[in-house]
């Protein structure tokens, strides 16, 4: 009797499948996976993008100490998918890629373990134009119950810029900024995103890489075959050491069963200020900050 009682009360615990349209709506053919124009098309092929700010981002890093430019998943959205089609976020943060799906005419739900993150997602969004034809969708949960709530193969696009590791999770520091600028209201001032445990800011590279396969692992089935999952990231520095967390990444996500398609360079180098000396004169050491990693997988065909 009290096994009976305990599955009744995880099955009122199950999360309702979300109602949200998965489908194109507009009028291209079967075999396009966007709806760009060959001119369009190719602006995409070139494998170092520079992206820039608009009114439109949010850069206060009080609120969130580390968000991309809307431009990013804006084209990453308008390249792998169609009108009316459905994106995923798995760690959305403030609402960044919900906020290009809107844009867009993409419906999108995206989710963050930081009810904060959440909230102001939910103001973003609501500041926006109304578009009716589609939904965004950000929900306050951890991103290893996203099978609870979306259908087998309904995802075309899944975009993120997950926590790296251990990044944010120390005094910062600033060592990559001039001498003067350094001691702004950031320095030595912890910004890590949060102390939940199951927060992958909070853990070592190893356990982060473990953590991702985990959750993608979760994610496969959701994608519709061929449909791309998007992953931005840099690698880290610590203890004198290059930490090439973009490599751990692509094993992690070729173990689930995706397949590495591209890898895009970020160029920061437009969006970078006041840079100092760092590693002068023994140590030469590129800097970080410069660019980026945008690494593009597919979920292949089983035939």
């Amino acid at each position: 009797m009290n096994n009976l009682h305990s599955t009744q009360i995880l099955q009122k615990s199950k999360v309702e499948k979300l109602k949200i349209n998965c489908t194109k709506t507009c009028n291209c053919k079967t075999n396009h996976i966007n709806c760009l124009s060959p001119k369009e098309w190719v602006k995409g092929q070139v494998a170092v993008w520079e992206f820039y700010y608009t009114k439109e981002d949010l850069r206060d890093k009080n609120i969130h100490p580390a968000m991309y430019p809307i431009a990013l998943p804006s084209k990453c959205i308008e390249l792998f998918t169609h009108k009316g089609e459905l994106v995923l976020d798995p760690f959305v943060g403030t609402g960044t890629t919900l906020l290009a799906a809107k844009n867009l005419s993409r419906n999108a739900v995206g989710f963050d373990l930081k009810k904060e993150y959440i909230e102001v997602a939910k103001k973003r969004l609501k500041q926006t134009s109304l578009n009716k034809e589609t939904r965004q969708i950000p929900i306050c949960d951890d991103a290893k119950n996203i099978p609870q709530y979306l259908e087998p193969e309904s995802i075309k696009l899944c975009i993120t810029s997950p926590p790296y590791a251990n990044m944010l999770n120390k005094p910062r520091l600033n060592k990559s900024m001039r001498a003067d600028l350094r001691e702004n209201e950031h320095f030595m001032k912890v910004q890590q995103y949060s102390n939940d445990k199951r927060d992958l800011g909070t853990m070592e590279v190893p356990q982060f890489s473990e953590a991702i396969e985990d959750i993608y692992r979760g994610i496969f089935p959701l994608m519709k075959p061929r449909g791309h999952c998007v992953i931005n990231l840099n690698d880290l520095w610590l203890e004198n050491k290059r930490i090439p967390t973009h490599i751990f990444v692509i094993q992690a996500m070729e173990r689930v069963g995706f397949e590495l398609r591209n890898i895009i360079i970020w160029d920061k180098h437009n969006l970078v200020n006041g840079v100092g000396i760092f590693g002068w004169p023994s140590n030469y050491i590129t800097l970080g900050t410069t660019f980026e990693y945008i690494l593009d997988f597919w979920k292949p065909t089983t035939n």
